[in-house]
């Protein structure tokens, strides 16, 4: 008769490791208000997402109720992301990332991006709110060569994003610094020195992507729409977000900032036409999910984009 297998080795460090990991995950769920909207569950919502509650659903079904085709804005808003990621590894050899306000995971990510350049890319996300904290561990998917961390940080204390970002990030070296739809959730002077805070800790040869909703485009459908969420947006027209660049002696890249869909599209995108009788039952989120963005247009943006080098 064989021996039976030994029974498994348990640790001290690891048993303490796995109570302090529980209590961790029991104050993020206590931080987790279910009963009023959250930004990162609408923008999951408008991508088809499922990591949303109720309430945010229904806002943004009202928010669609006034623009039916806001949901492009943030599809084209990740889609911006993807070629901005890609710009910056093949172009520019970026290899580490510090992607602050990243909201719930959305494949492809900027670790899965930028490994199809360079498997051996570094990435922090930073976000501060408690549902995308709950789903980190989603996000911590680091290849053998590559290493991806989270970390539990406001935009406004941008000294401890910087502190807590060394622990994975070279800062004596190149950063991409992502900025992409967290800045019109901020209030200036404060945006204007939490961007400068971090770009005077990056080093020549670093860079930013970086997206804004604006009143420039579309005001006649985005205000309605924004005001149906219940949300409080800063909206910056195309000089102020230029001159979060400018001011910090950024370099764009051409063309510039730019309404998101227009800045070097590459070929990617689809449609999917959809006759009456294959949405029956279904609602406007539920429809998004299933159209493609190629049948974008000009008056469906309202969100510029940019990249930019620091000289």
């Amino acid at each position: 008769m064989a021996d039976s297998a030994p029974p498994p080795r348990t640790s001290p460090d690891l048993d303490k490791d796995t109570e302090a990991d529980a209590e961790t995950a029991a104050r993020v769920r206590d931080r987790i208000d279910t009963t009023r909207p959250h930004p990162s569950r609408v923008y999951d919502a408008l991508l088809g997402g499922r990591n949303h509650y109720p309430v945010d659903r229904a806002v943004t079904l009202k928010s669609l109720e006034r623009n039916p085709r806001g949901y492009l804005d943030v599809r084209h808003n990740r889609d911006f992301i993807r070629r901005a990621v890609l710009h910056l590894t093949r172009e520019a050899g970026l290899r580490q990332f510090l992607d602050i306000g990243t909201g719930l995971p959305t494949s492809p990510n900027v670790h899965e991006i930028a490994r199809s350049v360079v498997p051996d890319a570094r990435v922090v996300y930073v976000d501060h709110d408690p549902v995308v904290l709950a789903h980190a561990r989603a996000l911590l998917t680091g290849g053998p060569e590559g290493r991806t961390s989270y970390l539990d940080a406001d935009l406004r204390d941008p000294h401890a994003i910087l502190y807590g970002a060394r622990a994975t990030l070279d800062l004596e070296q190149p950063v991409g610094l992502g900025l992409a739809a967290i800045l019109h959730f901020m209030e200036s002077p404060a945006a204007d020195e939490t961007v400068g805070t971090l770009l005077d800790a990056l080093p020549s040869g670093s860079a930013v992507f970086l997206t804004h909703l604006t009143p420039d485009l579309n005001p006649g459908t985005l205000l309605p729409a924004l005001r149906a969420t219940g949300l409080d947006f800063t909206l910056r027209t195309h000089a102020e977000v230029l001159r979060l660049l400018t001011d910090n002696g950024l370099t764009p890249v051409a063309p510039g900032v730019v309404p998101v869909h227009r800045w070097r599209p590459d070929g990617t995108w689809h449609s999917t036409d959809l006759e009456p009788e294959d949405t029956t039952g279904q609602d406007a989120l539920e429809v998004a999910a299933r159209r493609g963005i190629g049948d974008v247009r000009d008056e469906d943006i309202n969100i510029y984009g940019a990249v930019a080098l620091k000289p």
